[in-house]
């Protein structure tokens, strides 16, 4: 069994997303979960943890104790996830994280890739890319609460990580005899009680090649990139395929918007374009108390028979106007607001719930209260349409902001209906 740990909701409904579409029965689980739940007829579980950006010592703590109990499962494999534009603050928790794995789980090395080609996030001479331009001069250089400063792997984890990094070129993946790779390794362990590989991989055929190479270690770590290789090696000797979900559910859908990100306000902007309804959550409005669930569920039965758009996406210039009113009290109140109008929706029968941003998913996941999900198609690579154990009825799907082409919603709201 191979058992993922996520360091949020979108990033664990991303990879259990992988795992499903290369082979593997896939439980994606909510929170540390309790001792005795049952797994059946699971090839893969992934614990989605709320654990980016709280302190370093709580995230080690959670991740900790998710790995110990997926490795009393059976798991044979841990995968520590975390987003593909990685972590620039110096302070991050992915080194942390990763550091305390790799102690717990007594291995010498582990690999950092963070890459997903698919969705333009590349790695060549341990630098990142999204979409070919180096992440600190990428739209996520402006990162509201972790502006990317700079694209060197090895360079954002030196102030958080304990270990050294080396970088393996695509050659050393390439070469069938894996020689070169064999004496960096070697060399390493010499030098290092622990150490990371960061892996070439811009190219699709890399992620297969890193997927074989290393599938044998008792952690890896990185994007959602090597998870379906990963899955298909493992899913070689299975007898059955899984069964997939249903996407669709009955009546009309409700989209919370939170993420800022260049990808879903582009999104918001098409969903306008043609025609959806949609209002703007203001902070502003939102702490004065002359914005708030009420009045955003009357705009909400004001068009009764529409898809509704509510969103506090804004542009990093009109977040830095906000930023006198204390960015952690505006975050606190979005995404308790969020959480509410989710959990209104479905008791009064919006069954289908469309969620863009990770904080935002997280906060309406845990408003929601529902523990485990069943996976169903992809509407972009890694966002699923899920379907809540607890509640049949219910489609969810959950993407991270940067994730998703232009049409996301509109495609997301088609293959969610009946």
């Amino acid at each position: 069994m191979i058992g993922c740990i996520a360091d949020d909701f979108t990033g664990a409904s991303d990879a259990a997303s992988f795992l499903s579409a290369g082979g593997l029965n896939t439980q994606l689980i909510n929170g540390i979960p309790e001792e005795n739940l049952p797994l059946e007829n699971v090839n893969a579980v992934v614990i989605a943890l709320k654990s980016r950006s709280v302190p370093a010592h709580h995230a080690v703590a959670q991740t900790l104790t998710a790995a110990r109990w997926l490795k009393a499962k059976g798991a044979k494999t841990i995968y520590f996830k975390y987003c593909s534009t990685f972590d620039s603050t110096h302070k991050g928790n992915i080194g942390p994280v990763a550091d305390a794995l790799l102690r717990e789980l007594h291995t010498p090395y582990t690999i950092l890739c963070p890459a997903l080609p698919v969705n333009g996030r590349t790695v060549r001479s341990g630098h990142l890319f999204v979409n070919g331009i180096p992440l600190d001069e990428s739209p996520m250089k402006n990162h509201p609460l972790n502006p990317m400063w700079d694209s060197s792997i090895e360079k954002l984890m030196d102030p958080q990580s304990d270990y050294a990094c080396y970088c393996v070129p695509a050659p050393l993946l390439e070469s069938e005899k894996h020689g070169e790779l064999n004496q960096l390794i070697q060399s390493a362990s010499k030098q290092n009680k622990h150490f990371y590989l960061i892996p070439d991989y811009f190219e699709d055929h890399h992620g297969q090649l890193i997927a074989k190479i290393f599938e044998q270690l008792p952690l890896l770590t990185g994007g959602s990139g090597i998870l379906q290789p990963l899955a298909q090696l493992y899913s070689q000797s299975l007898s059955t395929r899984p069964t997939p979900i249903c996407n669709g559910a009955g009546g009309r859908a409700i989209i919370l918007a939170g993420s800022c990100s260049a990808a879903t306000r582009e999104q918001i902007d098409v969903f306008i374009k043609e025609g959806g309804k949609a209002c703007k959550i203001m902070p502003e409005a939102l702490l004065a108390g002359t914005q708030n669930i009420n009045t955003l569920w009357e705009f909400i039965d004001s068009n009764p028979c529409e898809d509704i758009l509510l969103y506090s996406s804004a542009s990093p210039s009109e977040v830095e106007k906000t930023q006198f009113l204390g960015a952690e009290r505006v975050a606190f109140a979005l995404e308790t607001l969020m959480r509410d109008l989710a959990v209104r929706a479905v008791a009064q029968g919006i069954f289908r719930l469309i969620i863009a941003g990770g904080e935002t998913s997280g906060a309406v996941t845990k408003g929601l209260g529902y523990s485990s999900y069943l996976m169903g198609s992809s509407v972009a690579p890694g966002v699923p349409v899920m379907q809540p154990v607890q509640n049949a009825q219910v489609r969810i799907v959950l993407k991270s902001g940067n994730f998703g082409q232009p049409d996301f919603f509109l495609k997301a709201l088609k293959m969610t209906s009946l």
